[in-house]
């Protein structure tokens, strides 16, 4: 059955890309206002006048530039910030020397900053202090000498810019976050849903099975303790809670994406969930103790492992006896996963293990060890006459296929 994934987007930075293309409409009006009320200090109104009918075309033709970071292009960005540098040093060139020296707004005026806020918004800190610095040097070009009024623009231009794009960043990480719980918000229910529904119907009549079988007998015993094991394996697929890994979208402008996964699907190469390597081991007189999150190791080390985990299962069913019960514990360690069988059988006498190989019999020492060992891990058997047996197998989470990708059919 293909996967189906039910979507949802989100995207807090929205009413900001709205906020901007707001601002650069008012702020090119502001621009040309400002040109109307002091056209009289103009020598060569000419060149302001070129320039603002390419400023008023550019804004408004540009607008849909403004609506998403998908649609904020750099190529869009750089000619954004190429017309406000260009306005700035047109300024000296248009207006007279003592509107420059009286610290008279630049012929774009603030409608730079806009230019600025889009690297901000599009890209964070970094971006916005990026094209912060360009900004500021044709500042103290137009102006000829660091005046006052120009550092103390060019500085709250600088710091407003940055910090915008780190509040963009963090909101960013946030809509991840949200996403994420979201996602596991979503899974839970789900699997709640489920657990009624099997726990109604399915659970039961295995129950029932396992019940009449016992007291029929005969063949219909046997069909009742494979009802009982499956009802143990379901049971523990169900309220185990093998919560898919959450994807969050890598395009800024759609924001944080949730995907409630119906049927995990992992790449040959990637990092798989371990636990649903082991979860079908689950049976009635098999206990499954995992952790609440996905243990993550590569596909191949997870196959090795968990075949491992089966060997020595077998090893626990052929000589421990029918009635022996055995438990598995996951434990997903900083630097490595350790797997533990226990079982509560007669144990295995001292010696015997040497024995065994020696007679050709090589289940533990090629079946477990010799599997962990080709994934740079470990396996140690501790027996005690009378006490069970118990196997501990650990696996570095960097382990890859020893066979390598030739070797993969």
């Amino acid at each position: 059955m293909p996967k189906r994934e039910r979507v949802m987007r989100m995207s807090v930075e929205q009413p900001l890309w709205r906020a901007l293309t707001a601002y650069r409409v008012l702020t090119m009006l502001y621009a040309v206002g400002l040109f109307a009320t002091a056209y009289d200090e103009y020598d060569h109104a000419s060149v302001a006048i070129v320039y603002y009918v390419v400023l008023f075309v550019w804004t408004l033709a540009t607008l849909p530039r403004v609506q998403s970071a998908v649609a904020c292009t750099k190529r869009f960005l750089a000619v954004d910030l190429a017309i406000a540098l260009t306005g700035i040093l047109l300024t000296p060139l248009a207006v007279n020397s003592q509107h420059v020296q009286s610290g008279g707004p630049t012929l774009p005026s603030i409608w730079t900053a806009g230019s600025v806020l889009a690297y901000a918004i599009k890209g964070g800190w970094r971006w916005a202090a990026f094209a912060s610095t360009p900004v500021a040097a044709a500042n103290l070009i137009e102006r000829g000498s660091p005046a006052r009024d120009t550092v103390h623009n060019v500085i709250l231009v600088w710091v407003a810019s940055i910090a915008i794009g780190y509040v963009v960043e963090v909101a960013r990480a946030s809509e991840r976050t949200l996403a994420r719980a979201l996602e596991i918000e979503a899974a839970t229910r789900e699997r709640e849903r489920l657990a009624r529904d099997i726990h109604d119907g399915v659970l039961q009549v295995l129950a029932m099975v396992q019940r009449r079988g016992a007291v029929i007998g005969g063949e219909a015993a046997e069909l009742g303790q494979m009802a009982g094991e499956q009802e143990v394996a379901l049971r523990t697929l169900v309220l185990g809670g093998l919560v898919p890994v959450s994807r969050a979208s890598e395009d800024a402008a759609e924001g944080a994406v949730v995907r409630a996964v119906e049927e995990p699907s992992y790449d040959e190469d990637g990092p798989v969930d371990l636990r649903a390597f082991l979860a079908p081991y689950a049976a009635a007189k098999v206990s499954f103790a995992e952790p609440g999150a996905a243990v993550l190791l590569s596909k191949a080390a997870a196959k090795e492992l968990a075949a491992a985990v089966g060997a020595a299962l077998d090893n626990v069913r052929r000589h421990a006896g029918e009635h022996a019960r055995a438990w598995i514990l996951v434990e997903d360690e900083p630097g490595e996963v350790v797997v533990t069988v226990r079982d509560d059988g007669p144990g295995i006498p001292e010696g015997r293990l040497a024995q065994a190989e020696g007679e050709g019999r090589l289940g533990v020492a090629l079946s477990i060890r010799g599997r962990l060992r080709e994934l740079g891990g470990s396996a140690e058997l501790i027996s005690v006459p009378g006490q069970g047996t118990e196997v501990e197998l650990k696996v570095p989470k960097d382990a890859k296929d020893p066979r390598g990708k030739a070797g993969r059919r």
